[in-house]
């Protein structure tokens, strides 16, 4: 009989989990994801287990949504600081704040790891369904979702080592897993392929006992997200207003909401990683606890990792809401503009300035008896990254009314004036400028540079070069396929 070793990596791995923080009990694969009161009620498939293993497996996975994600998704910004002591995390400090990258770095390789352990759990279950011939609206939906996550996946790994594999194979032995690198272009086809399948069986929403699982919205906006890095501006268009104009998302009026537990699955909401840290079901991870003020007694809120750099703090205008729920001063002012709700000094806590973003309010942590924040969701794929895409191409493509209004929808809820561009040098610039800083501290910004072209001007002064917009291949992925995987140049 064949023996199945990707399934045997599964059971070792479902081991390890149950006995993990992350979580307890073992009993969080059969969990549903929770779910949004609206909607038709969508037929349960044949393969909701693996279904629900995937997004399990986006919380759980080592590179995809905890610590090693902050380094390879945050700290390579201008706006963000390795923070935490000097010595703590020095060597991974000069390695993402600064640039040295290596290929024997532990987080780029969980970050391929983790991303292609769930592409081979997508592949599973897509392959598995389609041989077993079961056809029904509940299976579709299944392979649809696993499609989806797949793309999130590829379009990740994309962005991070640009020419990567794509292995669309059940692993049923280790050398199923070797494949050699196919182009950007090549890539790029797959995922486009993958969200467009996705797109055509999701739901537009879930029933209240599914929240968190993908939707054509979800679909849309990353198809949106990809055209946007190819430059396909009227594609990028097309797909951003197919979700605006959906009707089912909303800006959260509260932009200091979106990031606590009561902004958790929003109508801002288009992708998030589900957490909880409601008994008994305690399924979390450390992405927020390694980025928590750094303290000590009721001040001990993380490891203080990730935090916001002078130039960012300076970047804001008069004004915007945003800056006192973004960047937390030890000192004061007010936190997310709460009056009395303030950080004492430092030395008390270690350094002036943290992310508001992985902040616990007080009341939570009571709620919790906990003080570093488990509960909150991670926000893949915000609302106001489609308006913000959709305000892009549509300038690109000269309609300058049209990229305005969308500007001014983010500008309203940070409580400032219309946009002052008048043209479509000046809107490219304020486009810029709202990115920056609606999505400070978050995992745009790097990718962003990147793909303005302004990397190599802005980061420059951290050690950037045009290689350091990919990461290398982990080098014990190369060694695995023993020449089949090529390194990334000038690494």
């Amino acid at each position: 009989m064949k023996l199945n070793y990707k399934k045997l990596l599964l059971t070792g791995f479902l081991s390890a989990a149950a006995l993990s923080f992350n979580s307890c009990g073992d009993e969080w694969l059969d969990e549903r994801p929770l779910g949004r009161p609206v909607g038709d009620e969508v037929p349960i498939g044949g393969f909701e287990s693996l279904a629900f293993g995937l997004y399990a497996s986006l919380r759980t996975e080592g590179g995809v949504s905890d610590f090693s994600y902050v380094w390879t998704h945050c700290i390579r910004a201008d706006d963000n600081e390795k923070g935490s002591t000097t010595i703590d995390g020095a060597a991974d400090g000069t390695v993402f704040n600064n640039f040295g990258y290596v290929a024997t770095n532990g987080n780029i390789l969980s970050d391929w790891n983790g991303h292609y352990k769930i592409i081979f759990d997508c592949n599973e279950l897509i392959n598995t369904a389609i041989a077993s011939g079961d056809t029904s609206a509940g299976t579709l939906t299944n392979i649809a979702e696993a499609k989806a996550i797949r793309a999130f996946c590829y379009f990740e790994l994309r962005r991070d080592f640009g020419e990567i594999p794509i292995n669309l194979k059940t692993i049923d032995i280790p050398q199923d897993e070797i494949a050699p690198k196919s182009t950007i272009a090549q890539v790029d086809a797959q995922i486009i392929k993958d969200l467009t399948e996705a797109e055509a069986a999701l739901p537009l929403q879930w029933t209240s006992a599914y929240l968190g699982r993908v939707t054509k919205g979800m679909a849309n906006t990353l198809l949106a997200k990809l055209y946007l890095y190819q430059g396909n501006w009227s594609k990028a268009l097309e797909h951003s207003e197919l979700v605006i104009n959906s009707g089912t998302y909303l800006l959260n009026s509260s932009y200091d909401a979106e990031f606590t537990k009561a902004g958790n699955n929003s109508k801002e909401s288009i992708f998030e990683v589900q957490k909880t840290y409601d008994y008994p079901t305690k399924y979390s991870n450390n992405f927020y606890e390694s980025q928590g003020v750094r303290g000590s007694g009721t001040w001990d809120l993380g490891w203080g990792f990730n935090v916001p750099s002078t130039g960012l703090v300076s970047a804001y205008e008069t004004g915007d809401i945003r800056k006192n729920t973004t960047i937390l001063t030890s000192g004061g002012p007010d936190i997310y503009n709460s009056p009395g709700l303030t950080l004492p000094s430092v030395p008390t806590v270690a350094q002036q300035y943290w992310n508001g973003k992985a902040y616990t309010l007080p009341a939570e942590r009571i709620q919790y008896a906990q003080t570093k924040n488990h509960w909150e969701n991670i926000k893949i794929l915000r609302y106001a990254d489609v308006v913000l895409i959709a305000a892009e191409a549509a300038n690109e493509l000269g309609q300058i009314g049209k990229a305005t209004t969308y500007v001014n929808m983010i500008r309203g809820r940070a409580n400032l004036g219309v946009t002052t561009a008048s043209n479509q040098g000046t809107m490219r610039t304020a486009i810029k400028h709202e990115r920056r800083i609606e999505f400070a501290m978050e995992f745009e910004r790097f990718y962003d540079l990147v793909r303005w072209g302004d990397a190599i001007t802005i980061l420059s002064t951290q050690g950037y070069a045009d290689r350091n917009k990919h990461f290398p291949i982990p080098q014990q992925a190369i060694d695995k396929a023993q020449g089949v995987l090529i390194q990334n140049p000038n690494y």
